[in-house]
């Protein structure tokens, strides 16, 4: 399974998700793409198999990933204050793969019905939705 992970400001979610999918889910081949370096390097140093960064990184790595995984904002056109592009928007959103998306309350986006989790468990049920969507039961 090929899982690309998108983050950006200073990567720090993308980080989080990195090092949980690698520890739980060692197999699957792991991209990281950071709108920023700063995003990138985050996640190379908690060590995704292949990094890149901007906004052709997102929208070559939507077509090739399997599941897509990120903060909601990465499916909003100008979220996380403007860094996700409406080309980027559109990639993810069109994209073939499946998307395991973490639900957060920022730019002027809100997402009703979502218990408040710590960030942790969010990224921990991040990772079980991936593990069943590579079982076939998502």
């Amino acid at each position: 399974m090929n899982i690309l992970v998108i983050d950006a400001q200073g990567g720090g979610v993308g980080k989080q998700l990195v090092a949980a999918i690698k520890r739980e889910l060692p197999d699957c081949a792991l991209t990281a793409v950071g709108t920023n370096v700063a995003a990138s390097g985050a996640m190379q140093k908690a060590g995704a198999d292949h990094t890149a960064t901007g906004e052709n990184a997102v929208i070559v790595g939507a077509r090739r990933a399997d599941v897509i995984v990120g903060s909601i904002g990465i499916v909003i056109a100008d979220a996380m204050y403007g860094e996700i592009t409406p080309a980027m928007a559109l990639a993810v959103g069109q994209s073939s793969a499946k998307r395991v998306l973490i639900p957060f309350d920022h730019c002027d986006n809100y997402v009703a019905g979502c218990a408040e989790l710590p960030l942790g468990r969010r990224i921990q049920a991040a990772v079980e939705l991936l593990k069943q969507i590579r079982a076939g039961e998502a």
